[in-house]
């Protein structure tokens, strides 16, 4: 029994070395992702696959890496976790992707954990600004995008300092996402002195949000920060606007809203929004912006720019660049170290630094405006 005990330990620590060493050989460079494509958030799963897309099938064409080609194999999910932990091992241990990419959600992301810390396969550009992913001990875990707690300091910021509005409502998620995001808020409302007058929430993946609406609509709200997906969120805000108590109040939306989608729901009526985003205006002059807008419309002519697009983008030509600096050794730990030191030179210019476990640290802050965001910018005396 003991002699059986050491093989198992023996098996499972080679098993270990084989994740973290093994060198990439194959002539595709497979990653994977799992996301919504189908119910209410499919319009998130069709901006990562369109932007990440868009530069690795620029990638191929232009051989970028000595004749290795990308391939982003993707699963549905419907944004329900117990199908992102299906598909989570339907990718390493069936179609045996070199990397995981580019998942969406807080919950999803939250499920499958376990699988990152046993498989140790690198984790990158996962859409959520969840703590727990950049206080991880995990090392295989690397996040792009800025943190919820960034957003939501810089939303607070701006509506207390600059519009002057002290009572606060908050609209969220009733499951790991909105936990986090509202716990974030709750904490920067009381290092800031502020009042938090009501709140409101719905169950993820519906849209059941009669409930928040009655939590508010007898009360005195400056804003209410929307912390929800983009369809619940732009219905809560379409009942909200006939309230009268609420005539005036501002919306503040994070990133994982998806402003573009949510503009869409919203019949582009964007008045009293303000919108988060962890990426720069994608419309900008920034050389990286220029080449996203370019490389889209090649390669996916009829798709309209966004900031999701514009985010998986981003995240696929960090790959590419990190790849680039593995000098054809290819493994976990090469692969990963290489995210890890990008630089701006090698972003075009983009602010990347690698710190907090997140390679994207600066959050930004839009209205919409003459058919077009803005971003906001301002100065606190």
């Amino acid at each position: 029994m003991l002699y059986r005990f050491i093989i198992f330990i023996f098996l499972c620590i080679f098993a270990l070395s084989f994740f973290r060493s093994n060198v990439y050989t194959s002539k595709e460079i497979v990653l994977g992702t799992s996301l919504p494509k189908d119910g209410i958030m499919k319009a998130w799963g069709e901006g990562v696959l369109l932007g990440a897309n868009s530069y690795f099938k620029y990638a191929n064409d232009s051989n970028l890496i000595n004749d290795k080609k990308f391939v982003l194999k993707s699963y549905d999910d419907k944004y329900e976790p117990n199908l992102t932990f299906k598909n989570s091992n339907n990718l390493i241990y069936k179609d045996k992707v070199f990397s995981l990419f580019g998942f969406v959600g807080t919950p999803t992301v939250k499920n499958i954990l376990p699988i990152l810390a046993d498989t140790r396969i690198p984790f990158f550009a996962p859409f959520t600004g969840a703590s727990f992913l950049r206080d991880s001990n995990i090392s295989n875990i690397i996040n792009l995008r800025s943190s919820y707690t960034k957003e939501i300091e810089k939303i607070i910021s701006y509506l207390n300092k600059v519009r002057n509005i002290k009572k606060f409502a908050v609209f969220y998620q009733n499951d790991d996402y909105g936990e986090e995001a509202y716990t974030a808020l709750v904490q920067t409302l009381k290092k800031n002195k502020l009042t938090l007058v009501s709140e409101g929430s719905y169950k993820r993946n519906t849209l059941s949000i009669t409930h928040a609406i009655h939590e508010m609509k007898d009360k005195e709200i400056g804003a209410i920060i929307m912390i929800g997906a983009y369809k619940a969120s732009a219905l809560f805000i379409e009942k909200a606007r006939e309230i009268p108590n609420l005539k005036e109040t501002l919306f503040a939306t994070l990133s994982f809203g998806d402003a573009n989608a949510m503009l869409k729901e919203l019949d582009h009526k964007a008045e009293r929004i303000i919108f988060s985003q962890v990426v720069p205006d994608y419309n900008s002059d920034i050389e990286i912006a220029k080449e996203y807008r370019k490389l889209l419309k090649t390669y996916y002519p009829d798709s309209c720019y966004s900031f999701i697009s514009f985010e998986s983008f981003l995240a696929a030509k960090a790959v590419v660049e990190a790849t680039k600096k593995t000098q054809n050794r290819i493994t976990n730990e090469t692969f990963i170290k290489a995210l890890k030191s990008l630089t701006p030179n090698e972003m075009d210019g983009l602010n990347i630094n690698f710190k907090n476990n997140q390679l994207l640290n600066d959050t930004y802050l839009f209205e919409y405006k003459n058919s077009n965001f803005k971003e906001i910018k301002y100065e606190i005396n």
